[in-house]
């Protein structure tokens, strides 16, 4: 990987565990263990479902479960924990399986073993493992401490060898869905095709007696009274009340350049409040208006060959990030968590990041000074990016490259997980979230020989991203530090001083960029990877559903670790 030194320690302080899920302490077993003292049913777990795994013991030992667990006593999801068992005992745990990974491992160690070797930042357990980490006891390390809370937090003693426990992980495809239609990654707690599904549902262009004349929600561009808008609003706020949540809304006035009050939509948030910290939020977040049309004439550029500005559908930018905070709003409206879980949906933005302006400096700042906004997580164009295609069949046709020098039709185009605030793009000012980013993506995400960490080190800031990742090798996922802010989360880390994660895809080589082209079927032809000399074979619907599976499971681990371990920002 790409990264700064310490990225692997600094990660090890992410990873917690709580009190009833600890067993007892005070005995240092030195018998000798092996694999055969265990037994651990289920052998093959389910992909991306929480499951009872129960843990059973021959002799007296510890297990270390290195992976998101539902305490059954709190109702709070996890990061890990150890657990001591003497022999003839057993425990269930409610275990989340790594939605893309194949393999398990569970660590076993003499009874009451407080330090455990950990893989790296940016390596999967079953690398780890294959590697021979478990012998070795490289990677980093941890130490298990006793109190109140029992947490595991880093160390420089590994505790020297472990045994390791390998187990199998399926992910089964829905029955509803073939290969082509996205059944790869069409189960699970959060998954890519219920993310497509509401995409296709708000991009739908069918006709309908509406205010935008489609049955899905189009022309929302924000601002003026806008009926269309309305109804897509009210529509966002009936799909958060059906998952539970409390909806609040803010409607506010934005004076233009002549002085004109011009009357803005909603910004709307859906609100689960913790159970322990109420007053810290976590916020997860998208912009719904789409870019409004410079005229009243929408051309299609494949038609005239010339770009113009606006569209009607926007499901680039950004159905696709509202599509995906709909998925993951609905999927975690049922858990219990320590801080408040906010879901919102940004208007104006296309205008200036005026909604989540207003409500960062109005909302929060103003209204409920006592909240601390710990996190916020930001989806805005993401699912035009690896491991679809490397152009479209509609590009440029006046050039081959587009303006910052991605090639258009010879190589995929990188996702990018953008972190920040930011103040140099040569060195890591958040590694922390740098940290928890890698250790996401490398073994819940599965993708931990595609994420490469950019550092601009020798290049100017403007053209550091691309030459980074041009020297780099093409990483399909780029990891890095923005320090120029296009969306919502700038006003987060400007207001707030939030440290924020976003996650996206190509943005300024793609052609129906603010075009009234930008539809579904559009996205589904950039991915298209059918016949063409790179990567796996798959339809353009398989390989969108594919990359919003990756990015809505990514925020939803976010979510949970962030739960129980907020990142601050680092130079505040």
């Amino acid at each position: 990987m790409g990264g700064s030194k310490g990225l692997q320690a600094l990660v090890l302080v992410l990873i917690m565990a709580s009190a009833p899920l600890s067993g007892c302490f005070g005995e240092n077993g030195s018998a000798q263990i092996t694999e055969n003292d265990l037994d651990i049913t289920p052998k093959t777990w389910t992909a991306g479902v929480f499951q009872g795994v129960t843990i059973a013991a021959e002799k007296p030992l510890s297990v270390f479960i290195p992976y998101l667990i539902k305490d059954d006593i709190s109702n709070f999801v996890v990061n890990s924990t150890v657990v001591d068992l003497k022999a003839g005992e057993s425990i269930q745990l409610s275990v989340l399986a790594p939605p893309r990974a194949d393999t398990a491992v569970i660590l076993v160690g003499g009874f009451g073993r407080d330090f455990w070797p950990i893989r790296d930042a940016n390596e999967s357990w079953a690398t780890w493992y294959n590697e021979d980490g478990h012998l070795a006891a490289n990677g980093g390390a941890i130490e298990r401490l006793d109190g109140e809370n029992v947490s595991l937090n880093a160390s420089l003693d590994s505790g020297g060898p472990v045994i390791a426990y390998p187990l199998s992980i399926v992910r089964g495809a829905a029955p509803a869905y073939s290969t082509d239609e996205g059944g790869r990654h069409s189960t699970g707690l959060v998954n890519g095709r219920t993310t497509y599904n509401y995409l296709h549902h708000i991009t739908d262009q069918t006709p309908s007696v509406s205010a935008d004349g489609a049955v899905g929600y189009l022309n929302r561009w924000a601002g003026q009274g806008n009926a269309a808008f309305e109804e897509g609003a009210v529509y966002l706020m009936d799909q958060l009340e059906s998952f539970g949540l409390t909806v609040v809304t803010q409607r506010y006035q934005f004076t233009d350049i002549f002085g004109n009050q011009n009357p803005e939509a909603y910004n709307i948030c859906g609100f689960r409040y913790g159970n322990v910290v109420p007053d810290e939020w976590m916020v997860f977040g998208a912009h719904f208006d789409i870019a409004p049309p410079a005229n009243a004439l929408l051309i299609d550029p494949h038609i005239t060959g010339t770009r113009t500005y606006g569209t009607g559908v926007g499901a680039y930018d950004n159905t696709a990030g509202t599509s995906m905070v709909l998925t993951v709003a609905e999927a975690m409206s049922s858990f219990e968590t320590r801080r408040t879980m906010v879901f919102c949906f940004w208007s104006g933005e296309e205008g200036g990041k005026r909604g989540s302006d207003y409500w960062t400096d109005y909302y929060v700042k103003e209204d409920n000074p006592e909240v601390t906004v710990t996190n916020y997580i930001n989806l805005d164009m993401a699912g035009v990016n690896w491991p679809g295609g490397g152009g479209a069949p509609h590009g440029d046709p006046a050039t081959a490259i587009d303006p910052d020098g991605y090639p258009k039709d010879e190589e995929v185009w990188p996702m990018r997980v953008y972190l920040g605030p930011s103040l140099d793009h040569d060195v890591i000012n958040q590694p922390e979230m740098v940290g928890l980013t890698l250790w996401i993506g490398a073994d819940a995400i599965g993708v931990e020989q595609q994420q490469s960490v950019l550092i601009g080190e020798g290049f100017t800031e403007d053209t550091w991203k691309v030459d980074d990742w041009l020297e780099r090798g093409r990483p399909e996922i780029i990891v890095y530090e923005d320090v120029t802010a296009r969306s919502d989360h700038a006003s987060f880390q400007a207001n707030l001083g939030t440290v924020t994660i976003g996650f996206g895809g190509l943005v300024d080589g793609y052609w129906c960029y603010h075009q009234t082209c930008d539809t579904l079927d559009e996205m589904e032809d950039w991915m298209d990877t059918t016949g063409k000399n790179y990567g796996e074979e798959h339809t353009g619907v398989s390989n969108l559903v594919d990359s919003l599976d990756i990015i809505t499971w990514w925020a939803a681990y976010s979510f949970f670790h962030l739960d129980e371990k907020p990142v601050l920002n680092a130079y505040l």
